[in-house]
């Protein structure tokens, strides 16, 4: 296989290269290669990455599959150009012991269309009573989680924290304090992410703060690296880069927890975002199902997809205004989550597995409901017009989505 006319992103420019698949092994990148013995497929000038990865989606399988599935959403991950993610454990049952891990890791080998590195819980059942049976299963993941839940328990953390030191895994915290849970006061997230700073520091295991969403929380984030506390990471959603809460007027599909927070906490995301401290983009994707979400905004649950538009935001809003590089969006999205989670390598160099998507950065075209491929329609960027949307998935050299007949608006 030959991907031709492609531009690739060679030292911060985009370089127009062929790229000559064999097996599941990038061959070759070079100017012109040629095309007489292969199937060739033409690009037409569209940008040529890596496959993009996810550290944070919720699939919702076992236990709530009318939300979605491991193939609903691993196709819909494929569609945004994902070809790895991590899905989080608010499941049921909870894979807080091998058992239940090993239920989960058998439905992802039989339907999974991407790679997909499940979390452990960090307690049983995510109730934050009683830590999980680490030491059954460690071997199994790259991190643990309690997502949906913080840690409360400081007690509890702690010892999880030295054990995940020891086998070398990563905690990746919900930092939301129980005192805020129902008012969402962003002081909820501000101090679990003060004491769990604190108590990553004293023990050094690697940990990860999702979703940050506060000018406060990414300053401490910020300050802790400056100390030089490499152990201590972060990832901020598409959508508290882009949002804000004024933008919510009791639409359920603008509800997620953290939720949107005001304009000085957004810039302070995207602060973030260009000077290092925000490690990676991840989406957060939570498909809930439309009747749900047609509830009273009130009792209708947190969350929105993002899967499918995550490299359309970034790009439209960060990297065609010049806000990042191309090489920062890369780190961003391929190279930082690869290195937090030691995950296994993924490049667009010759010798790599061929792990490739392909962006149309060129069109501008507005993002539908009836494209969707998730099983849930959860999104607040319907109707958004942006650049950057996937044309084409490739994983272990096998193309899993393919979209390059598809006309641009």
């Amino acid at each position: 296989m030959i991907l031709k006319n492609g531009y690739i992103i060679l030292n911060n420019e985009l370089v127009k290269k062929d790229i000559l698949i064999e097996k599941n092994i990038i061959k070759a990148i070079e100017d012109n290669i040629d095309s007489k013995t292969e199937e060739v497929i033409d690009l037409n000038d569209k940008l040529v990455m890596p496959g993009l990865i996810d550290v944070h989606v919720h699939f919702r399988e076992p236990g709530f599959e009318y939300k979605e599935t491991i193939k609903s959403g691993t196709k819909a991950s494929a569609k945004g150009g994902i070809t790895t993610c991590m899905p989080m454990p608010n499941l049921n049952p909870v894979p807080d012991c091998k058992e239940n891990l090993l239920k989960e890791m058998e439905i992802i080998k039989k339907d999974a269309v991407i790679n997909c590195y499940p979390y452990g819980s960090v307690t049983i059942g995510e109730q934050g009573q009683e830590r999980s049976k680490l030491e059954e299963f460690h071997d199994l993941v790259k991190a643990i989680s309690d997502d949906g839940m913080g840690f409360n328990n400081m007690e509890i953390l702690e010892a999880q924290m030295h054990l995940a030191k020891k086998y070398d895994i990563v905690i990746a915290s919900h930092s939301e304090d129980f005192k805020y849970i129902k008012s969402k006061d962003p002081k909820g997230e501000i101090e679990a992410v003060k004491r769990e700073i604190e108590l990553a520091k004293q023990i050094g295991c690697r940990y990860h703060f999702c979703h940050l969403s506060t000018k406060e929380s990414v300053d401490m984030v910020r300050k802790a690296k400056e100390e030089g506390y490499t152990n201590i990471t972060c990832e901020i959603a598409p959508h508290h880069l882009v949002l804000n809460k004024t933008l919510v007027n009791l639409n359920a599909n603008f509800k997620m927890n953290p939720p949107l927070r005001e304009e000085v906490d957004r810039l302070a995301c995207i602060e973030a975002l260009v000077d290092g401290t925000c490690d990676c983009i991840a989406t957060d994707h939570a498909p809930h199902s439309e009747f749900e979400k047609a509830l009273d905004f009130v009792k209708a649950p947190n969350g929105i997809i993002g899967v499918e538009t995550m490299f359309p935001l970034i790009y439209t809003e960060f990297v065609k205004t010049n806000i990042i590089s191309l090489d920062r969006m890369l780190d961003l999205m391929v190279y930082n989550p690869i290195k937090v989670f030691k995950l296994p390598k993924r490049k667009l160099a010759v010798g790599e597995i061929a792990d490739i998507a392909v962006f149309d950065i060129n069109k501008c075209h507005t993002y539908s409901y009836g494209e969707i491929q998730s099983l849930s329609k959860n999104s607040p960027f319907i109707g958004r017009k942006l650049y950057g949307f996937n044309k084409l998935t490739i994983k272990d050299g096998e193309i899993i989505y393919n979209d390059l007949g598809g006309k641009n608006e």
